[in-house]
């Protein structure tokens, strides 16, 4: 409270809508300056959940080994972030790869209550809002596969069809035009179509890459 006091008079200090945090505006660069707390342990054991026992999320598994990675310490008077760093600098575990596949590729449309199921039933009822929010969700695993798939650490949530562009990555032929013609789809039948052209494309990679094994023992 007291440092956001001398730089800033638009300050939330204690905002934990996601995380425990508090949030200002600088005056003079007007960079807004968002903190987060998270305890040692706790970052230890994100680390230890991918790197050690390979333990796959729905959507974004590895975005916390990303953070650690490229992140930059601006105070660590005993080395601890330095070494936690240095232990996150490791190959793609081969085992986490096939676990995120595994976790997430079913839900695209294999299961009974897989994304693209519950897409069309919202797509039956003209709802919207939940058809948004389905699409998001599948979204959300299917670039925890793609990311997998080319052995990088989740990047987190922003611009991540621009980082698999820009860094070209191994991706499903056409796939940015797919996901352009989803997200323009609306709420009707189209929707359900360019969904399932968007996962043939990521079927295609995964038989590829041979990752068909991952897929099949999961169901």
């Amino acid at each position: 409270r007291e440092i956001a006091a001398r730089f800033s008079t638009q300050s939330e200090i204690g905002n934990d809508a996601w995380e425990p945090g508090d949030e200002w505006i600088d005056l003079r660069t007007r960079h807004k300056v968002d903190l987060m707390y998270r305890t040692p342990l706790w970052i230890e054991d994100q680390m230890d959940r991918v790197l050690i026992r390979h333990e796959a999320s729905l959507g974004y598994s590895t975005t916390f080994w990303h953070n650690v990675l490229h992140s930059v310490p601006l105070f660590d008077p005993n080395g601890w972030y330095r070494n936690l760093q240095e232990s996150a600098n490791r190959p793609y575990p081969d085992p986490l790869k096939h676990a995120i596949v595994a976790k997430n590729h079913p839900l695209l449309r294999e299961a009974m209550s897989s994304y693209l199921s519950q897409i069309r039933t919202a797509v039956a009822r003209s709802d919207g809002v939940s058809v948004q929010h389905r699409v998001t969700a599948l979204l959300s695993s299917y670039f925890d596969i793609l990311f997998a798939v080319n052995e990088l650490p989740h990047p987190g949530e922003k611009r991540q069809l621009q980082i698999v562009v820009d860094g070209g990555l191994v991706m499903p032929p056409g796939m940015p035009d797919r996901i352009n013609d989803l997200l323009r789809a609306g709420i009707g039948s189209a929707v359900v179509i360019h969904t399932d052209a968007l996962i043939d494309g990521l079927d295609e990679l995964l038989e590829a890459e041979g990752l068909r094994a991952s897929v099949d023992q999961e169901l």
